[in-house]
């Protein structure tokens, strides 16, 4: 069993309860430990990195949020410390609550030994590369982590008959992070890791139209600097090994800033089955590299799994 999975969800029980009782507007799937061990054996996963999905944790009640952000990361952790060769884990915040948020990760990180951080692309429709996220990004990096952003709903109307998930989602997965680019996230907070779900959206096709266009209406930036800094990002193929995306992302990551991610359960194994043959079977891998994106880089990322 070679990849590592740096793009899997978790359901946990007491999480279930919480969205079945706000109703979602697409399925919640079925999850246990288990199910998710049978799925990584039968697609050759070692260790698959679990996240919450959206909508997160936080619906309007900060001390409700905080503790729930606390449950979820301990059940997290007790799996990672029950089976620390199939699991590890990003850690949940309470966002938009920005103290009960550091205070989470700095436990999550320091005392639950959280492989990173898991944060939404919008936070009740702020992006993150708004000013009032600083504090979290400094704590963050100080501790040189990884982050893990996973797209939610933007704040726009859904239209009918395509929900976040099969449109949006990749939208606001590149929204935010050229967000985060133009105001120097990118440039200030250099020790952490940021890997985008979804290969960046679509991100890696529109590189080069963001760093030609965007220093006319932002004349701090420079072309060079967008791209540097957009280059820094880390992207996962979840939902985005086909023969149109793969190419692009590949022309546009760095060396080793391409790992590999399944979206179970929330892409059905079925479907996910299939994006792994388009990634095996890819015409023009060189030398390594299909061996870096299933597992190389994201040993170089989290060093606890190298073993």
């Amino acid at each position: 069993m070679s990849r590592i999975d740096v793009h899997q969800h978790l359901v946990p029980p007491n999480y279930r309860r919480v969205l079945d009782g706000r109703g979602m507007a697409w399925p919640v799937p079925d999850w246990s430990p288990s199910s998710a061990i049978a799925m990584m054996d039968r697609r050759s996963i070692s260790t698959g990195v679990l996240s919450l999905s959206a909508p997160g944790v936080h619906f309007g009640n900060d001390a409700k949020s905080r503790k729930l952000a606390r449950e979820v990361n301990h059940y997290q952790a007790e799996l990672v410390k029950d089976r620390p060769d199939r699991f590890g884990h990003f850690a949940v915040l309470p966002l938009p609550d920005i103290d009960g948020a550091i205070a989470e990760a700095i436990y999550a990180l320091d005392e639950l030994n959280a492989d990173g951080i898991v944060l939404l692309s919008n936070i009740n429709g702020r992006y993150l590369g708004e000013e009032e996220f600083e504090p979290l990004w400094d704590e963050i990096n100080s501790r040189s982590a990884v982050v893990f952003v996973h797209p939610t709903e933007p704040p726009i109307e859904m239209l009918p008959g395509l929900p976040g998930p099969v449109l949006d989602f990749p939208f606001d997965t590149t929204r935010t992070a050229v967000h985060m680019t133009i105001n120097g996230v990118m440039s200030r907070y250099e020790r952490m890791k940021v890997i985008l779900s979804h290969a960046g959206g679509f991100l890696p096709y529109a590189a080069y139209r963001f760093a030609e266009v965007a220093p006319i209406f932002n004349p701090d930036t420079t072309r060079e600097r967008i791209l540097t800094d957009l280059k820094r990002f880390y992207f996962d193929t979840a939902m985005s090994s086909t023969p149109s995306a793969l190419p692009s992302l590949l022309a546009f990551a760095s060396p080793g800033h391409v790992l590999y991610g399944s979206d179970f359960p929330f892409a059905p194994e079925e479907l996910g089955v299939e994006f792994d043959f388009w990634l095996d079977t890819y015409h023009d891998w060189r030398p390594g590299q299909l061996d870096s994106v299933n597992r190389g880089s994201a040993e170089a990322l989290f060093s606890r799994m190298c073993n």
